[in-house]
């Protein structure tokens, strides 16, 4: 049986211009280089083009040091911000959660599962609640009070967290905390958060009851990166879910808990699979 080869992927950003992907398919065959996958586009709003795509090379053994001297000048021809990937490599993740456990539940079972390619470093919480659940799944469960009084000093403590474990991901599963501005530019674009998709409309507390008094007929969730601006950071997923009048607040509820839980992880899936491109405040994502 021939042993499969391991694959890379290679991303790019530019300047959308004629030539791009003839070029970049080029190269990768002239280097024996084997396309298993390629997305491609290009926004005639932005003027920026992106591209995303994942090969073997079945001669050899890959080095990053001689695909970079040859592809070094189609990347300045075409003035690229672009990164070679081992598929390979699984991402360090901090997740954070409050008291609400659906999609942390969820995400520990597809990385118990293998389903989700990372290495949790820990699960960070301002509750105890969810302690045990953390531990069963054999992983260091981190403990962060927050008050208005300790904010400060909270996150200094998570931001020592995150450089001692050199985590590369931040996701927050129902984190009920806003991070400041501070933390957020530490890692832009790092930093993946979901919610309800009643939002603006249905702020603050009990937002599915809210969305039941007012009759709604769709209800779903968001993912998105966080930024400075509170829940309206770029998109990376979302998922909508019909509803009726027949419908309880706990039935919305138990709805929408299953339309985070699958937002989420289909976001973190695209994130670390790097399939998300961000374009200004949107983003380009190459679904599978």
């Amino acid at each position: 049986m021939n042993q499969r080869k391991p694959s890379y992927i290679l991303t790019i950003t530019c300047p959308d211009t004629i030539g791009i992907v003839a070029e970049v398919a080029s190269f990768l065959r002239d280097q024996q280089y084997f396309i298993e996958e390629s997305s491609h586009f290009g926004d005639r709003g932005t003027g920026q083009f992106f591209m995303r795509t994942r090969f073997t090379y079945p001669e050899g053994i890959f080095s990053a040091e001689i695909f970079e001297d040859g592809f070094a000048a189609i990347a300045e021809q075409f003035s690229m911000q672009w990164n070679v990937h081992d598929s390979e490599h699984r991402p360090k993740v901090v997740i954070m959660v409050s008291k609400v456990d659906h999609c942390l539940n969820d995400l520990l079972y597809r990385y118990r599962t293998g389903s989700l390619q990372i290495d949790i470093a820990a699960v960070v919480s301002n509750h105890i609640d969810l302690k045990s659940l953390v531990e069963w799944h054999n992983l260091p469960f981190v403990h962060i009070p927050v008050t208005a009084e300790n904010k400060t000093e909270a996150e200094a403590t998570l931001l020592q967290l995150i450089e001692e474990t050199s985590t590369e991901l931040i996701v927050l599963a129902r984190y009920m905390q806003v991070l400041s501005d501070s933390l957020c530019s530490t890692m832009p674009g790092k930093i993946i958060n979901i919610h309800h998709s009643f939002l603006p409309g249905f702020k603050g507390a009990r937002p599915y009851h809210q969305a039941h008094e007012r009759g709604v007929k769709l209800i779903g969730a968001t993912a998105h990166y966080v930024t400075a601006d509170l829940d309206e950071g770029p998109i990376i997923e979302q998922v909508v879910e019909r509803v009726s009048h027949t419908q309880s607040a706990d039935d919305l509820t138990a709805a929408g808990s299953d339309a985070e839980a699958i937002t989420l992880a289909r976001a973190v899936k695209y994130h670390i699979e790097h399939r998300v491109f961000l374009d200004g405040n949107r983003t380009v994502v190459f679904q599978q």
